[in-house]
């Protein structure tokens, strides 16, 4: 399934939209630099029921959220030069966890990552985005 999405502002309801039907445990977010997909995750961390901020995990690797009787784990491997970083933070444990994965940049690693259950590829197209769904279950 292809989308438009004219600005941030569609992008965040796309994203809360999405959330009330997620039952996926890994999703990757894919895209170039400022295509939109930590817009996508907080629109999608809203959808859940998250009032706070959403900071990108550019620097940090992970940002973990509880609420709601439910744990989600954003990842953002942009910077990560060697797959083998990942054991750093603990990728093997963070994986079997049931915890929702919001993944951004999964390609940087390597074969470390199973088969997601969805992937989200935003593609800027002027002002807007374009959005596939790609359901890998």
């Amino acid at each position: 399934m292809r989308l438009e999405l004219r600005d941030e502002a569609e992008t965040l309801r796309w994203g809360a939209s999405l959330a009330d039907g997620l039952d996926r445990e890994l999703v990757f977010l894919r895209g170039d630099l400022g295509a939109g997909k930590t817009t996508l995750v907080r629109g999608i961390l809203r959808g859940l029921g998250h009032r706070g901020a959403v900071k990108s995990p550019t620097y940090t690797l992970l940002e973990p959220y509880e609420f709601g009787g439910r744990s989600i784990y954003h990842f953002d491997f942009y910077r990560i030069e060697d797959p083998e970083e990942l054991s750093f933070i603990g990728i093997d444990e963070l994986l079997s966890d049931a915890a929702l994965k919001l993944v951004e940049w999964p390609e940087r690693a390597g074969g470390r990552l199973p088969v997601p259950d969805l992937e989200l590829v935003l593609t800027i197209a002027g002002e807007g985005r374009l959005l596939e769904l790609v359901d890998r279950r």
